[in-house]
């Protein structure tokens, strides 16, 4: 759609925003003495600038036919009713160039047929109340002073000669008879133009000249007379009014003025001819021609006819619907200008003593034309209300200064528009945080209220929230939106009017929300930050995670099984934040997540910790929600309520209310960056800690229930298992855990689940045991607890968790005679004893030989464990696995495998392991991993070290650029004379092993030789 600044062209003026008081403010005698801006003195100009209204079409038609003595049907005396700034003076002036002479002027049939205009010279005498000088005398020319209408007038007429006639009537200030003022106009054309009498009069009353006051409605007695009697001759007078009669600006000297010429019909048949040079449906086009050069009324027929299907397509969420044929009727008439604006200009702002009609309204139309033109809102199809944009100090100077608005300011300042380089008002603060990138619907939602609160009568100030609607929609702006601006700007405006079913206006004082403002204030910090880490606590407490507020240091967060729930440690807002647009690991975070305690160690149920930070952009908002609701409640306290109005007190007392769950939305919407344990390291990071965010919205979706935004995300993304969720495959736990060796203990097994990055946390051990029960049903595991031994097909016993019960691979269980059970082999009948030989426990009678006496009990042989096995980072692993093996006395070992989880850390191990003397050394890569484009590659590799080096070069790059990945790196070392447990010599093995550090490894000793005491 083509847009208003190509549809239309401001004239240069108005553009370059040099349009002055002067411009507007038509001036008379300014005129007459060829000494007004040109574009009051220039005909061409005038006449190129003013709208041919009917009422001054009329005028002049009816003037000059008088001043060509064509008298038939027409009248001699006009009056013209208008209140001020109504174009009243502008008619005047435009009667003194037709008298002067129009001939030139190019346009000027578009006001009267040129064969209407007079022929002969015509004299002009005028009297302009304002310029009048009754206690001095305003100086004519040669000396002269004129004191008096009549002898101004007298002067215009006939110069030195005329004022000689009527010096001493001026002197005395006494009025002329008809004829003398008759002699004046020497038979020839004559105009006679009287403007602001009611100026006049307050200036002779004022200065106790009451008396010449009193000759005034003489002297226009004798004035008519003398106009009546001369064929040729015609006065035109002016008289301010409002709006039903009612006089205006001088309404004293108006209604004097407006009795005394009644008074004067009534005993005469002189009658003057009253026209309005400008009706109230005419204003619009007189404005469309002083501040538009060009405006292409075709194109904005389109314009206006895409108005009109917005309005149709929301007409049940806008007043007036049935009067749309008029509103679009209005709108092409007036086209740019949006029939709301015009409406409100006349119907309200008019209403104000200062604002004078259609000259105000000029005024105030061509700042905003300039502020529109020079911003360009790509949106702006036409001139609205809201383009009367106070922050534009040409504009807010109109309103504050000219109308004496002042008692607005303060809500100008801290709802609409604040001046420029000052704190920013509520609807710039609105727009700015939930309208970036959009047009400012707060900041027409507050133009248009205020524009609509400039009123005099109560009645007509403000507009109801469809009214606004009304004024702001438009192709291009969203109606959902100017509702959504509509409701933020009077949720938090300070100055809105906070009555019940009060229409949206706005108040010089401030309202209930100013007051909660003011005491936020007065809300103690200290008392502030206690609350708010309480309310922290509360909601996030629960019962998926064990919670941790604020820690500060590993210590802080334990390094255990807990209840069997992962942990959510939850930073201190002070302490560490996020930001949106740039994420970073944070230091405390990693410090965390790596140790434990207060020695340095490192962490070991690394799997089993979340991290939950603020947001910085979040933070402040929190805090303040909290000192609100400190804030209210102290409102609330009983000495203060009661010095509220009886509706601030049943508000303060529904925002208490609110504001508990607006406080709990607030946390969780700042609480919303997640760290949890993964292999897809955040950037940077050279930890396992994967990084997402919760969604705005989701996070206040259950306000007071924090964790379960938590849940939610790590949920959604297969991270996290509740007890009521489906167990992953046997397959699946089998391939990630140590299970792949074939057999471990279901505490070891469970403790991989929360050491392990790359495997799923749990909440709790339900869906574990679900897991190998499944497991167990579908053939893939055996079970066993001491003598229990539970295999596909067998009862199924309750299972437990401890060191003493395991879980075996089929194929390990069935290799082991595990399972399925062996058939019991039958027992064989006792030997009875015979003669020859004697019971067991018995010898010979002869005594003889070196049989064994088998009666006597043989010594027991010693057994030991043919394996350890441990798990662990990897220094600790190999730690505990020395301890084990010397702890039962075993002399050596025979053979290690050391299984890394993670294949980049088992890749820094290739170095140290193959430097191992006296030992053959192997290696096993095992996995998988995805790229961030979606391709995939699996891994087997079982050979020597070196052999792997360039399996291990290119892989390494790889991993570190995969999106997902799960591979393990496996050494077996068998020694030739054994690894010896007497000396330092493990130690020495796990110093060369441990220098470059290595992640989380599973190790399995073999056991070579028998106890140190065999």
């Amino acid at each position: 759609m083509t847009s208003l600044f190509n549809i239309c062209q401001p004239r240069e003026d108005v553009l370059k925003g040099s349009v002055t008081e002067s411009d507007f403010a038509a001036d008379l005698a300014m005129v007459l003495r060829d000494q007004a801006p040109p574009d009051y003195q220039d005909p061409r100009l005038f006449f190129a600038n003013t709208h041919p209204t009917r009422g001054l079409k009329n005028l002049l038609w009816n003037v000059s036919m008088r001043l060509c003595e064509q008298t038939e049907g027409v009248a001699s005396i006009f009056r013209l009713d208008t209140n001020y700034g109504g174009g009243k003076t502008h008619a005047l002036i435009a009667l003194a160039h037709l008298a002067r002479g129009v001939h030139s002027v190019p346009n000027i049939a578009e006001f009267i047929d040129p064969q209407h205009l007079p022929k002969d010279e015509v004299r002009i005498a005028a009297f302009d109340g304002e310029n009048a000088d009754p206690a001095n005398g305003r100086s004519m020319g040669g000396g002269i002073r004129a004191h008096t209408p009549w002898g101004e007038l007298a002067y215009a007429l006939g110069g030195y000669e005329g004022f000689e006639k009527l010096r001493q009537s001026d002197t005395a200030g006494q009025a002329p008879g008809a004829e003398t003022i008759r002699e004046l106009f020497g038979g020839a054309p004559t105009l006679i133009l009287l403007d602001e009498l009611s100026v006049y009069l307050r200036k002779v009353w004022a200065g106790r000249q009451r008396e010449v006051g009193e000759q005034l409605t003489p002297f226009l007695t004798a004035l008519f007379k003398a106009v009546e009697s001369s064929p040729n001759a015609a006065v035109v007078y002016t008289l301010a009014i409002g709006k039903d009669g009612a006089s205006d600006a001088y309404s004293p000297e108006n209604d004097y003025i407006a009795r005394k010429m009644s008074e004067l019909e009534s005993v005469s048949a002189r009658k003057a001819t009253l026209l309005n040079p400008t009706e109230d449906d005419e204003t619009v086009q007189v404005l469309r021609r002083r501040l538009f050069a060009s405006i292409d009324d075709e194109q904005g027929r389109n314009v206006v006819e895409s108005y009109h299907r917005v309005w149709t397509q929301n007409r049940d969420k806008l007043p007036g619907a049935g009067f749309l044929d008029k509103k679009v009727e209005a709108f092409l008439y007036g086209y740019p200008f949006h029939p709301d604006l015009i409406e409100t200009l006349k119907e309200k702002t008019s209403t104000l003593e200062n604002f004078q009609r259609v000259r105000g309204m000029l005024r105030l139309l061509a700042r905003t034309v300039c502020s529109l033109w020079r911003t360009k809102p790509s949106e702006a199809l036409a001139v609205h209300v809201h383009h009367v944009d106070p922050s534009y100090e040409p504009i807010r100077q109109e309103l504050v200064t000219r109308l004496s608005l002042q008692a607005f300011v303060p809500a100008l300042n801290a709802d609409v528009a604040a001046k420029e380089g000052a704190q920013p008002a509520l609807a710039q603060e609105i727009d700015k945080k939930h309208y970036a990138g959009l047009p400012p619907y707060a900041s027409y939602v507050a133009r248009t209220i205020i524009l609509h609160t400039f009123a005099f009568n109560e009645n007509l100030k403000g507009a109801e929230p469809g009214e606004v609607k009304a004024a702001i929609v438009a192709p291009g702006l969203d109606i959902g939106f100017i509702e959504d601006a509509i409701r933020r700007f009077q949720q938090d405006s300070e100055f809105l009017d906070d009555k019940p079913h009060s229409p949206l206006r706005f108040l010089t004082e401030a309202n209930l929300n100013q007051m909660v403002r003011r005491q936020e204030k007065h809300v103690d910090k200290g008392e502030t930050r206690a609350q708010l880490n309480d309310r922290i606590r509360e909601i996030f407490g629960g019962m998926t995670f064990h919670s941790i507020l604020f820690p500060s240091m590993p210590s802080e967060v334990p390094d255990d099984a807990g209840d069997g729930h992962p942990y959510l440690a939850i930073l201190s807002y002070d302490a560490t934040e996020i930001r949106p647009d740039q994420v970073n690991l944070p230091e405390l975070v990693r410090k965390l997540y790596k140790e434990r305690g207060s020695s340095g160690e490192f962490r070991s149920n690394q799997n089993n910790l979340v991290f939950l930070i603020v947001d910085a952009s979040k933070r402040d908002e929190m805090r303040q929600k909290m000192m609100r609701r400190l804030a209210l409640d102290a409102l609330r306290q009983p000495e203060r309520l009661q010095s509220l109005a009886g509706h601030q007190q049943s508000q303060l007392q529904e925002w208490f209310q609110r504001s508990e769950q607006e406080l709990a939305v607030s946390i969780q919407q700042a609480y919303r960056h997640v760290f949890y344990p993964s292999k897809n390291r955040v950037e940077g990071a050279d930890i396992d800690l994967a990084y997402t965010v919760i969604d705005v919205q989701n996070a206040g979706a259950n306000p007071g229930d924090g964790q379960r935004q938590v849940s939610r995300v790590l949920h959604d993304m297969k991270k996290l298992r509740l007890a009521e969720d489906q167990p992953d495959s046997a397959s699946y736990m089998r391939d990630r855990t140590s299970l792949r060796s074939g057999r471990i203990s279901t505490a070891k097994f469970r403790d991989e689940f929360r050491r392990n990055p790359t495997l799923p946390m749990l909440v709790g051990d339900d869906v574990f045991i679900r897991g190998i029960r499944q497991g167990v049903e579908l053939g893939e595991y055996v079970y066993q607890s001491g003598e229990l031994v539970w295999g596909k097909g067998g009862p199924p016993p309750q299972l437990r968790i401890d060191e003493q019960s395991f879980v075996f691979t089929t194929a390990y269980a069935r290799e082991n005679l595990i399972w399925p059970k062996p058939e019991p082999k039958p027992t064989p009948p006792p030997i009875q004893p015979t003669e020859q030989e004697p019971p067991t426990g018995e010898t010979g009678t002869d005594g003889g030989g070196d049989t064994p006496d088998k009666g006597t009990a043989q010594p027991e042989v010693p057994v030991f464990p043919k394996h350890f096995e441990t798990e662990g980072v990897l220094k600790e692993a190999l730690t505990l696995l020395w301890e084990k093996a010397r702890s039962a006395n075993v002399q050596a070992l025979e053979s290690l495998r050391i299984r890394v989880y993670d294949a980049s850390e088992g890749f820094k191990l290739f170095g140290p392991v193959n430097a191992v003397q006296k030992a053959r050394k192997k290696v096993s890569i095992q996995g998988e991993y995805e790229t961030t484009d979606g391709s995939s590659l699996v891994v087997e590799f079982n050979g020597l070290i070196a052999d792997a080096a360039p399996v291990k070069e290119f892989l390494d790059p790889q991993l570190r650029a995969a999106n997902e990945k799960n591979m393990t790196v496996e050494f077996s070392l068998t020694f030739e004379d054994g690894l010896g447990l007497d000396g330092g010599e493990p130690e020495a093995f796990s110093e060369k092993l441990c220098k470059f550090g290595a992640g989380a490894a599973y190790v399995l000793a073999q056991v070579k030789v028998k106890n140190a005491d065999a």
